[in-house]
């Protein structure tokens, strides 16, 4: 049975993810620092702050007594936020580049000798090069560092496949959170996981824009 840890499971494309495998006869680890959002939905359900190095060790100690190796390794954490440079609290920033950008440094560390040789990791993204918008600074610059560290990765993990995944527009809660209106083209949260899916059986490398 095909073993999958799936980071910030308790999101749109996280819950799309988890359901999927789940149907599939996966066995999936779904991590979410929100567990309640998932009670009753999974069998290994772990509680973790992915900016937390203490927290991260801990979970993957806790996965590493259900499976002995990972195949899809998934990392959909994140936050949003808007507000102007001038108006930002450091505090914001701080969270923002800790859920998108240290979190995925922090998993991946941890996670790195949990996962099989041939395992495939796939990060949540964005084309970031339409995020320099006004008020979106601090999401721009954590997505826009996301990639660079992903590209290293993938450069630094021969055996293993890497994938970068940048959707456009998804239909999920963050949109409540920005100035922008969601585009009548979204994706839904579901036809994202399809493509990770199929990624994942075609063995894709790099970057997957959607």
């Amino acid at each position: 049975m095909k073993t999958a840890m799936i980071w910030g499971a308790s999101g749109g494309i996280g819950q799309a993810l988890v359901a999927r495998l789940l149907q599939d006869d996966w066995t999936v680890l779904a991590v979410t620092h929100h567990p309640t959002r998932l009670a009753g939905f999974t069998p290994h359900l772990f509680d973790a702050n992915v900016a937390d190095p203490y927290e991260v060790q801990l979970t993957l100690n806790a996965a590493s007594q259900v499976v002995t190796e990972i195949d899809l390794w998934v990392y959909t954490a994140g936050d949003i936020s808007a507000a102007k440079t001038a108006e930002m609290s450091p505090d914001t920033w701080r969270r923002l580049i800790e859920a998108n950008l240290t979190g995925a440094f922090l998993t991946t560390h941890y996670s790195l000798p949990l996962l099989a040789e041939t395992a495939h990791l796939f990060y949540l993204g964005a084309i970031s090069e339409r995020l320099a918008l006004p008020r979106l600074g601090a999401y721009a610059a954590a997505k826009a560092g996301l990639e660079a560290f992903v590209e290293a990765l993938g450069k630094e993990e021969r055996r293993r496949r890497v994938t970068l995944v940048r959707p456009g527009a998804v239909d999920t809660p963050f949109w409540e959170r920005v100035p922008l209106k969601l585009p009548a083209n979204a994706l839904s949260p579901q036809t994202v996981a399809q493509q990770i899916l199929e990624a994942y059986q075609q063995q894709h490398q790099g970057r997957l824009d959607l």
